[in-house]
Order: C-alpha cells, then structure tokens, then sequence
C-alpha cells in the first residue's frame, strides 16, 4: 500500500497509509451492528417497560440517531465511527487536516451510490483506486487513512539548514502567507521558468507591501519561502 506524506503549514508531517478495502468492510459491519444493536435494545425497552411511544419520539430517539450514525460520529470523534476506532481507521482530508462537517456530509449522502442500492459500487470504485476511495470520498476530497499510521513527525531543523541560529528574516510579512501561497511560490521557482517567476515576484510584493532587497525575482521568492519556514518552525 502506498504511503503517502504530507507537511503541514506548522512544518509537521504527516505520514498516512489509505486503508485497505478489507479494513474498511470490517469497520462498516462493526457499525451496522452497533446501528441493529441500537434499534433492537429501544425495541426491548419499549417491550419491558411497556411504554407506548409516539411518532414524533420514535423518529427523534430511534430513526435519526441511526440514520445518522456515520456522520454524527464522524464528527464528534475526529472522523472516527465505533466500526473505525476498534479497526484503527480515520477519516481526514486529501491535505492531512481534518474534514468540515459539510465535507463529512457530503460523502455521507454519497453512500446511496456506494452503498447497497446500487449493489455496492462503492467497492469496486476502492478496489479500483489507488487511495481506497470510494465515490463520497472523492467528491468531499477525503481518505479512510489506517490509524497507526498516522504519526506526526516534527521535521529536523536540519531538513532546513540554512534556518540556523544566526538566520534574520527578512519579510516579517511572509507569516501572514498560507501554505497553500507558498506551495504556489515554490512550485513556480521550480519551474524555473523566468517569466513566471518574474510575475510572481511582482505579485507577492504588491500582496505582502514589500519593496524587494534582492538582485534577483527568484532570490526574492527564496527569501520569502525561507522566512515564511522560520516563522512556521518558531511555533513548533
């Protein structure tokens, strides 16, 4: 199974392994069997007890809780049902973070085309992709990652040699950056493409208000990666 690795705007990585189809059946029928197990216990309850609920309770107490099972619990748990904590699975996004509730929702709902009405394509859709994702998945931009394998790591300092101890910024500005921004900046350095790279420089001076000190388009961006990875690493 392909592991795949991803650092985080606090320069943390994050090592994750997508579960395995397999992983993810168990935890499924773990949960349909706290789901079955829930109704019948409110079934015995009403039996022994010999209470006459109405409607409005039985969809309040029994159908809803049940209906939306995976969801609720996903949330509440950090992407975690009862089914994926015993198997050691989470829900996360493509990125490492963890899911909005929309996106949580989103491949909830897709589970009427993954799951038994369409005669469960959702695990062909796993078994043909790389990452185990089903259709939800894809569409929420979410992985059932495999939980032990998702450790943080704090990258070396000297994975970043030149953030010594004498190193100044430059650009204080440079923290207010996202990583995705950055991502952008190196990217295009990498390109090594003049033009480009010409653009972006004038692009992240009029962003950050900066008037440049380097000689050179490419030196200025280097320098903005560089001091926005010194104030990333400072929170560490």
């Amino acid at each position: 199974m392909a592991e795949k690795s991803i650092v985080t705007g606090q320069y943390v990585r994050l090592r994750q392994t997508p579960a395995s189809v397999g992983e993810r059946m168990v935890a499924q029928v773990i949960d349909w069997v706290v789901q079955i197990a829930y109704f019948f216990m409110w079934v015995l309850f009403t039996h022994l007890t010999s209470t006459d609920f109405g409607p409005t309770a039985i969809i309040t107490l029994v159908i809803l809780p049940i209906l939306f099972y995976c969801p609720l619990c996903e949330m509440l748990s950090g992407g975690q049902t009862i089914g994926k904590r015993l198997v050691k699975l989470r829900v996360i996004m493509a990125d490492g973070t963890l899911p909005s509730p929309a996106a949580y929702l989103l491949r909830w709902l897709l589970m009427i085309a993954d799951g038994p009405l369409l005669a469960y394509i959702g695990v062909l859709v796993m078994i043909l992709n790389r990452n185990n994702q089903r259709f939800g998945d894809m569409a929420a931009g979410t992985l059932v990652v495999k939980l032990h394998s998702y450790s943080k790591i704090q990258v070396s300092l000297d994975e970043y040699d030149y953030l010594t101890r004498n190193y100044h910024p430059s650009y204080p500005q440079a923290a207010d950056l996202s990583l995705e921004q950055i991502d952008i900046i190196q990217r295009t350095i990498d390109s090594q493409q003049p033009e480009r790279i010409s653009q972006l420089s004038q692009k992240v001076q009029q962003l950050l208000v900066v008037s440049r000190r380097e000689s050179g388009d490419e030196f200025f961006l280097l320098r903005i990666v560089r001091d926005y990875q010194y104030y990333a690493l400072e929170e560490i």
